[in-house]
């Protein structure tokens, strides 16, 4: 397993369906260090923490073997052109990871990086704003 790219971002508003929401989804790589604290990486906002950050979700990874499912899926939708590319960060992870799937991790396993130990606590479950995003209900 080795990190691609460490993501954050600020909360920004969205539409969705005629109604404007704040979200901190499609976060964007950032080059250097970035210090990791108990409720999140340096300089990333979630919008909602009732359901994103906190202790047990403040860093969020995800494997880039699954970006061109969503690829196709986006494309699919009709909010996306086939093939676009999709940046890391887009499904929200701060951390885009290479050579760990889901299948591979089990609650309570630690991540051990150069500086830094994260436990993993429990699995995402998209929200209203992922999915349209992702261009589906």
């Amino acid at each position: 397993m080795h990190v691609i790219s460490v993501n954050t971002s600020s909360a920004r508003a969205l539409d969705i369906d005629g109604r404007e929401v704040l979200t901190g989804i499609g976060k964007r790589g950032v080059a250097g260090p970035v210090e990791a604290h108990a409720m999140g990486l340096a300089g990333d906002e979630q919008a909602d923490l009732s359901v994103h950050g906190g202790l047990s979700k403040a860093v969020y990874a995800y494997p880039v073997e699954h970006y061109p499912f969503w690829q196709t899926v986006r494309a699919q939708a009709g909010v996306a052109a086939w093939g676009e590319p999709l940046p890391h960060g887009f499904m929200g992870e701060n951390l885009t990871l290479n050579g760990l799937l889901e299948a591979q991790v089990c609650v309570g396993d630690v991540l051990r990086f150069a500086n830094c130990e994260l436990a993993v606590s429990e699995p995402r479950f998209p929200c209203f704003k992922f999915n349209a995003v992702m261009g589906f209900n």
